[in-house]
């Protein structure tokens, strides 16, 4: 049985949920339910709405990747949130378990990304390249833990580039486990990758106020077998 979305949160103007690892975040070629349509259905069920459902996509997460995502309920809130990542107002912090580590224990890391939609790749170039139609991306990332071969790290997208925390970490010389479009693999079972949008920070479009929200890594044998996660107060951290 697949594991459905959790609500973390909800009002007038925000719908923030968990999104299961391997459930789109929007309608794709494979007609998998994504988690849109099943919050579309959420709201058309829960309050009996008649017609089609409006809900704003404020930002998306790769298939593989789990954790928090944001929709906006209202075309002022749409406005208004996605104004916020423009100023970079909201953020997103990410976990992920990586083969090896990078070679300092946080710092940033920047390249040119340039996608190509056919093939749902990125290549990265040098920052100081200029590539036609490539974009700058900028991430932060701090290493939590290290232990046998492996490494918990938080990453932080500075800008919002598609697979760009994939990019960056492989890259890095750390692949994200269970990446195969960009690490050696090997694959996980159930096609996951070790990526969680664990906290989300926004100004609340109306009220104005700060609000972060948090959620740990799924119950998924990928994250289960992390080597000794007892031993690391990071790792226990995030999951309370």
């Amino acid at each position: 049985m697949k594991t459905q979305p959790q609500i973390l949160h909800e009002d007038n103007h925000l719908l923030v949920l968990c999104k299961p690892s391997c459930m789109p975040s929007v309608p794709d070629a494979t007609h998998d339910q994504s988690i849109l349509e099943w919050a579309r259905t959420y709201l058309k069920d829960a309050y009996n709405k008649p017609g089609n459902v409006f809900l704003g996509v404020v930002h998306r997460l790769d298939r593989p990747v789990s954790g928090i995502i944001c929709f906006a309920k209202t075309s002022k809130a749409a406005s208004r949130l996605f104004t916020q990542m423009q100023q970079g107002l909201m953020q997103k912090t990410y976990l992920a378990v990586v083969q090896g580590a990078p070679t300092t224990a946080q710092g940033e890391y920047k390249s040119v990304l340039l996608k190509d939609t056919q093939k749902n790749k990125v290549t990265s170039y040098s920052a100081d390249i200029h590539i036609k139609n490539g974009l700058l991306a900028r991430s932060h990332w701090q290493v939590l833990h290290t232990q046998n071969g492996l490494s918990l790290l938080s990453l932080t997208p500075i800008t919002g580039r598609p697979h760009q925390l994939r990019v960056h970490c492989a890259e890095l010389g750390c692949p994200i486990v269970g990446d195969v479009k960009y690490g050696p693999g090997p694959a996980l079972p159930d096609g996951s990758i070790c990526l969680h949008a664990w906290r989300l920070t926004l100004v609340h479009p109306t009220r104005k106020e700060g609000m972060e929200f948090s959620v740990p890594p799924p119950e998924t044998e990928a994250w289960r077998t992390w080597p000794d996660k007892s031993s690391s107060g990071a790792f226990r951290e995030c999951l309370t």
